[in-house]
Parts: C-alpha cells; structure tokens; sequence
C-alpha cells in the first residue's frame, strides 16, 4: 500500500495509545511560551534546539524534567493539554491512557490537588471536543527513590480522584530497580489501583520478571528485553500478557536497537506476545502514532491485517469492561471496512 493511502486509512481508523507520557506532547511553540513567561524574554534558538539533543535515556530524562522546570504556574498545565487535544485529534485517537509525572513540579511549588483539578478540566475537554476518553495514571518514578514514590501514592490516594486509575514506575530501571518499590505497588494493589511500570527498555528480563513478580504490575511498557531471553518470551506468550512497545523511543536510547528495521516488534508479534503500539513521548522522539504504524508497516514487513490486530490489542490491553472494549472493537471494524469501501482500487494486503 502506498503511504498516502495507509496514511488516509489510519487516520480514518480509531485508536488507543497506553503508553503516552501526556508532558511530552508539548509544542515548541509551547515551549517557547512558558520559557518567556519565566524568563521574560524570547528563547534562544540553541537553548530550544539543545533539548533534542539526546542519544540515550538519560539525556532525554533531563531534558523532560528541563522542560518541565519551565513551568510557572499550576495554569500552565492546561497549555500542553492544548497540544495533547491537537495530538490525538491529528491522530485519531480516541482512548489514552497518559502517564503524569507530577514529582518535579512539585518540588517547584505545585500542589498536587491543583494539577489534579487541572488535568481533569483537561480529561473533560478531550471528551467534549475530541470525544476521546482520557485516562490518567500517576508515575511514582524511580527515578527520586523510594520515599518520593510513597509519597506520590500517599497524593493519587487521598485526591480521589476518578481520572486518576492508577500509578506507574517511570524513570531510569538501570538506577531504579523494580524490587525496590514492591511495597508502593502492593499497597496500589491493595488500595484497588491499576499498576503498570517501565521494564525492559535499557535492563535484561529480569527486570520485567521483577514488575511481574514482585510488583504485580498488570502491563509492562517497553518490554523488548523479551524477546532476547526466548523461554521468557514464550511465557509472555502463553500468559497473553501486554507489552506496551515504543519502537521510536527503544531507537533513540539506544540500548537494544539503533535502526528500525533491527527493532524486535516484530519478533515479539510472529511469537504469539499481546504488543500494542505507542509513541511513548511524540514531541521528543518527533514521531506521531500514525508515523509508527507506517514505520512498522513499511520497515518491519507487517501485513494489514496485522497492523488491524495491533490496533484492536491497544484496546484490549486497555484498563477499561469488556464492553466497553467491544464498543471500539466494532468501531474499528466498521471504519476500516467502510475505508476499504470507498477504495476500492487499494489491496488489502
């Protein structure tokens, strides 16, 4: 297929991303924004331009905290849900799951109620004006220690709020080990919180067995570690448990794979794993979901059928009923069939 044409049918096709961290949406022209509002002055060229400037997962954590440094006030929140109601939009996207990295902001004064109340008003407006359902899932992060991830879970269990369902374990796992935070995750568990966590980007398999193990976590994002260690693999399989894969990402970091067509999706896929795709933080790896679903068409020899499949998994790995899921299962179908409908020239295939 051509790609104007496989361009035209995605985004004629409704879909879901799980792993999106909602920050990392953000426009430069945001960017530039909320720099003049803190500095009072224009952003340089060089200063906007250093933030990509990253090769592995390190770099690009500081340059996601960076970013958010330049936050003034709980107000600026609602100006990145701007670009995340232009993200989805642009990309057909109608269920997310979006992860909120709240810890350095507040350590920079917010307060976590009102960034709670903030990302709300933004859920509302996805609803309202995109008819996209938004789901928030509070990371704990590795990557500040133990005490700051209780603390954080202590905040999504005293807000209530209904947005918030569930907490994830982000951040650096070469620094952070899953182990570490069994105790935060058991406690999520118990309290009724979905629980998902980072694994497998830059760390051996182990460190997945960990988030399964010992943090009941329920999906794992990233994950590609897998398909390095095959009885693992196989498990995975047999468990149909879901892997949350962001090929984009896993390339710029670099730790397993430095070109697409050497990234082990689809390995994962021709042995049976539950991979569903995602950008896992567009505006830095300047790459939209629609872009994804190209590149793992054209670079990793899916078939449509198979891309089909891959869809449907982002809404059956999804925290959300059984018919609820089978409301985008017929929404899928209906909007692919109907595509295919009024091409008639195009091949499936």
């Amino acid at each position: 297929m051509k790609k104007e044409d496989f361009y035209s049918l995605m985004k004629a096709v409704p879909k879901a991303e799980l792993h999106l961290h909602g920050e990392a949406v953000i426009s430069n022209k945001t960017i530039r924004q909320l720099y003049k509002s803190r500095f009072g002055k224009p952003m340089p060229k060089d200063e906007l331009e250093s933030l990509w400037d990253y090769d592995d997962l390190p770099g690009f954590l500081a340059s996601f905290i960076k970013i958010q440094n330049f936050f003034v006030d709980v107000n600026d929140i609602e100006s990145y849900f701007r670009d995340f109601g232009s993200y989805i939009e642009k990309n057909n996207i109608v269920y997310v799951e979006t992860f909120f990295s709240p810890t350095s902001l507040m350590r920079n004064g917010f307060d976590f109620h009102d960034m709670a109340t903030r990302i709300s008003d933004g859920v509302k407006c996805a609803r309202e004006k995109f008819n996209a359902t938004v789901k928030v899932i509070v990371d704990v992060s590795r990557s500040f220690g133990l005490e700051n991830a209780e603390h954080n879970l202590d905040l999504v269990l005293a807000e209530k709020n209904p947005d918030i369902i569930g907490i994830g374990l982000g951040g650096d796992e070469a620094k952070g080990p899953a182990r570490d935070y069994a105790s935060v995750f058991q406690r999520a568990k118990a309290e009724g919180l979905h629980r998902v966590a980072h694994a497998g980007e830059t760390v051996d398999s182990w460190s997945m067995k960990d988030c399964i193990n010992l943090l009941d976590a329920e999906r794992i994002g990233h994950g590609i570690s897998a398909a390095y260690d095959e009885p693992f693999m196989k498990e995975l399989a047999e468990k149909h448990y879901p892997l949350e894969v962001s090929p984009t990402s896993n390339i710029f970091t670099k730790h397993y794979v430095s070109r697409f067509e050497d990234h082990p999706f689809k390995k994962l896929y021709d042995n049976g794993c539950f991979v569903n795709l995602n950008t896992d933080d567009p505006t830095f790896f300047k790459v939209d979901l629609i872009d994804e679903y190209w590149n793992v068409y054209s670079k990793l020899n899916f078939k449509l059928d198979d891309i089909k499949k891959v869809v449907l998994n982002g809404f059956e790995a999804a925290f959300m009923s059984d018919a609820e899921k089978q409301g985008f299962y017929d929404a899928v179908e209906k909007a692919w069939n109907s595509w295919f409908a009024s091409h008639p020239d195009v091949k499936a295939c």
